[in-house]
């Protein structure tokens, strides 16, 4: 029988405007003994960067120092270091979370699926005018993650929203 007071990690992907957000902050809210949350958001490296940020999660998930580098969207720049409390339970949520590494790490995952129309809508709502520039963009890459790692076949459970 697992150690229910042991520190879980759950990954929560899917594409921008999914309500991956909005749902890491919901499952925080009622996580027994609190969660931390981690958005993908605060570490990709610019637009162009969702892979780099893929791959910061296992650092993240680190067991002596876990932590990531915060993008600082404003200066186009690697900003400071953050430090993630150690043996605390963690959910991580962004496009990009959800790879064959970056599950193996985890306790638990989710993909959030909505359809693209209505994704973009959102998303657009949500971030305006400078997310509307870089849709295509970060659409490709998105669909490259996807291509890569199928990461609805990585997950738990697949939340579908009509």
């Amino acid at each position: 029988m697992p150690n229910e007071s042991a520190p879980r990690v759950l990954l929560i992907d899917g594409g921008s405007g999914s309500g991956k957000t909005s749902l890491a902050h919901t499952l925080a809210a009622h996580w027994p003994g609190g969660v931390h949350v981690v958005s993908l958001d605060d570490c990709y490296p610019g637009w162009g960067g969702l892979a780099a940020a893929s791959a910061m999660v296992p650092r993240m998930l680190h067991p002596s120092e876990p932590g990531y580098l915060r993008w600082d969207w404003e200066l186009n720049s690697p900003g400071p270091w953050v430090a993630l409390p150690a043996g605390k339970s963690l959910i991580i949520e962004g496009c990009g979370t959800l790879t064959p590494t970056n599950r193996a790490l985890a306790s638990y995952a989710l993909w959030c699926e909505l359809d693209e129309t209505e994704r973009r809508r959102r998303a657009i709502e949500r971030d305006g005018a400078t997310l509307a520039e870089h849709w295509d963009e970060w659409a490709a890459q998105e669909a490259e993650h996807w291509r890569r790692h199928r990461p609805w076949e990585l997950a738990d459970v697949v939340l579908r929203r009509p």
